[in-house]
């Protein structure tokens, strides 16, 4: 039976769920932290009343901090994973750190242990049992709809969001209305938990559809969990679908509407003159990334048609063009103080008109603002990652 895992989330009252979550008799909590020189790793347990702790200093695998946590714990995941001692691992996140890369590495990341362990992903040996992201309801909200920048190139607005979107648990150290508000319609699969009281019990009673460390699918459904539809004052779930393209120059004009008052857009874009790949736009605040969605169907040969799952064949079967096959644009745009009309109104003008959509022999003359976002990544950005899933992003503030 694989060991389970819980990720604890978030900038702040992460100590206290943690420190909840260790009083479970058979819990290991382990955390690194960068100390600006070394990588620190700790690891605690409580036993008889008594809190234990191992500490190690961890060598900065080729100067990345993200590498060597990375590196380290999927192969410490594996040795917990024989410890008799050990029933659950509480993985204590940095703050800035976002949980969904580390599901991704321990599904799909091989590492190897010892001898005696067979070469493989952390997944072998521990499941992700859930994710919990503490948020702070006075600051959160700010966060999401703003533009702070990180060292890194991200926005704190990236980070906070993703958090709170890829929970499982989301615990508010203060209840807030507003703000449950806005997290049921951008995690409608987390529960919403105020406070430390009562979080072995929000884990035990997971929503049946959580997602437990999976990501979701590009081209899956954008409203899984059902969040709700109408608005309450400011907040907003919009939808936007179009069955022509968009204009590359045009819609890259109307950006700036999704970043202002805007919490989350998540979608799968259709842009003339890339007939064979879709391409994925999110934003969150004023962070806004483009990546590649993959092909569309009716792009692929038939052997790698054979490989796509039955769901997204019978999906895009419902609403198939004879035409253009399944190419489409699918968007949700979670808004707080923005003004969904002149958000639709926008979109809908980036569309090609019905006199350019009559001239497909002139779309791949159109300049794409959005660069190589559908290129495969350079071997020197997946060298320090090998094993690992990527895809070349744009990323960027806009102002």
């Amino acid at each position: 039976m694989r060991t389970p895992v819980i990720l604890v989330a978030g900038q702040t009252h992460t100590d206290p769920v943690v420190g909840a979550l260790l009083r479970t008799p058979g819990t290991l909590v382990v955390e690194h932290r960068f100390d600006g020189h070394v990588v620190r790793r700790t690891m605690v347990t409580l036993q008889h009343g008594v809190l234990t702790t191992a500490e190690a200093g961890l060598e900065l695998a080729h100067g990345c901090v993200s590498c060597t946590i990375r590196n380290d714990l999927m192969v410490l995941l594996r040795q917990l994973h024989r410890r008799d001692d050990v029933d659950r691992i509480v993985v204590h996140l940095a703050p800035w750190l976002e949980p969904e890369p580390i599901c991704v590495a321990i599904g799909q990341v091989r590492v190897r242990v010892a001898p005696g362990y067979v070469d493989g992903p952390a997944a072998i040996d521990v499941s992700i049992a859930a994710v919990v992201t503490c948020l702070d309801s006075s600051t959160w909200l700010s966060q999401a709809l703003g533009d702070a920048g990180l060292q890194d190139g991200r926005t704190q607005a990236q980070v906070v969001v993703g958090q709170a979107e890829f929970a499982d648990v989301v615990v508010l150290n203060h209840a807030d209305p507003f703000v449950a508000a806005v997290l049921r319609r951008l995690s409608p699969r987390a529960r919403i938990h105020v406070g430390v009281e009562g979080i072995e019990h929000a884990l035990d009673n997971l929503y049946r559809d959580a997602r437990r460390g999976e990501s979701d699918d590009p081209h899956g459904p954008l409203l899984a969990g059902q969040p709700p539809l109408d608005s309450r004052g400011p907040i907003n779930l919009i939808e936007f679908n179009a069955r022509r393209p968009f204009h590359p120059q045009r819609l890259h004009a109307c950006l700036d509407l999704l970043l202002e008052g805007v919490i989350r857009t998540r979608g799968r874009v259709w842009l003339a003159g890339q007939p064979d790949q879709a391409m994925w736009l999110e934003s969150a605040g004023c962070g806004l990334r483009v990546s590649s969605a993959g092909k569309w169907l009716a792009a692929l040969t038939a052997a790698e048609l054979a490989d796509i799952d039955a769901e997204r064949r019978a999906l895009a079967e419902l609403g198939w063009d004879e035409q253009y096959g399944d190419r489409h644009t699918a968007m949700t745009i979670l808004i707080c103080g923005a003004h969904a009309a002149e958000i639709r109104a926008g979109l809908d003008g980036a569309l090609l008109t019905d006199d350019e959509l009559r001239s497909p022999q002139d779309w791949a003359d159109y300049d794409d603002p959005f660069g190589d976002w559908h290129e495969d990544p350079c071997a020197a950005m997946t060298e320090a990652a090998e094993d690992t899933p990527a895809h070349r992003t744009q990323d960027g503030d806009r102002g």
